[in-house]
């Protein structure tokens, strides 16, 4: 593996600005910060922006999850994919503490290259580690729902609007057929793959959704890898879900 940086040119479109190894959790503020992750636009997306309840079932959400995270890593220029194959191009550790979590795995298991492994792996916990990510941001707030000797906890938009805005802004301009940018376009591949999209663009002719596939093939090929894998494991994990 190699551990030098690469230039900036590598994936320009998805890379943020850094945060805090371990953000502190933005007390009293739900105001959207000034880096916007991928995975946490994808949560937003895949969840009720006033109930916080999935949108999608649980298996796809959490594929979906794991994947922007990779997203994330390829936007850093930390990993890229080769047809089904996760490749480490640089181990210098993301200042944002899930990116480096997720980073430090990768490296520890470097037997492991099938992307689709690593989608099941991080599938496991994407849930969690996103939102608690956002929690700590302040972006989303925990809710304790069910009976007192079966509670168990959600996580909340902290804030409606904010939470809207990233469906809001897809669905509007792909129904207007305005071009996507980078980030949009991994956002909208990432709905797209995970079968949110018959509800993202609900009562559209069908070229709109045309549109949507037009604009996630202009993706960079590696990220185009990425979510055909996604789109692989999560069609088994529906029909697994239909048929039991």
């Amino acid at each position: 593996m190699n551990s030098t940086p690469h230039g900036d040119d590598h994936a320009p479109h998805l890379r943020e600005h850094p945060t805090p190894a371990r953000p502190v959790r933005a007390v009293g503020s739900a105001a959207m910060p000034s880096t916007v992750r991928l995975a946490d636009e994808f949560f937003y997306l895949a969840h009720d922006d006033q109930t916080g309840r999935s949108r999608l079932f649980e298996s796809a959400t959490a594929y979906g999850l794991a994947a922007a995270l990779l997203a994330e890593l390829y936007g850093e220029g930390r990993v890229t994919f080769e047809g089904r194959r996760l490749r480490v191009i640089n181990t210098v550790p993301p200042k944002d503490w899930l990116q480096h979590l997720v980073l430090d795995r990768l490296v520890a298991e470097p037997r492991h290259t099938e992307t689709r492994t690593w989608l099941a792996y991080f599938a496991t916990a994407a849930y969690h580690q996103v939102a608690t990510r956002m929690w700590q941001l302040g972006l989303l707030r925990q809710q304790q729902v069910g009976r007192l000797w079966r509670q168990r906890t959600v996580y909340v938009p902290a804030d409606m609007n904010t939470a809207a805005w990233s469906w809001a802004r897809l669905s509007f301009q792909l129904r207007n057929h305005q071009r996507l940018n980078a980030f949009d376009v991994a956002l909208a591949g990432l709905a797209m793959h995970t079968q949110l999209d018959p509800i993202l663009l609900d009562g559209t002719p069908v070229a709109v959704r045309a549109f949507l596939r037009q604009q996630v093939e202009q993706a960079p090929p590696p990220l185009r890898d990425l979510l055909a894998d996604l789109g692989a494991v999560v069609g088994s994990a529906v029909l697994s879900h239909r048929t039991t």
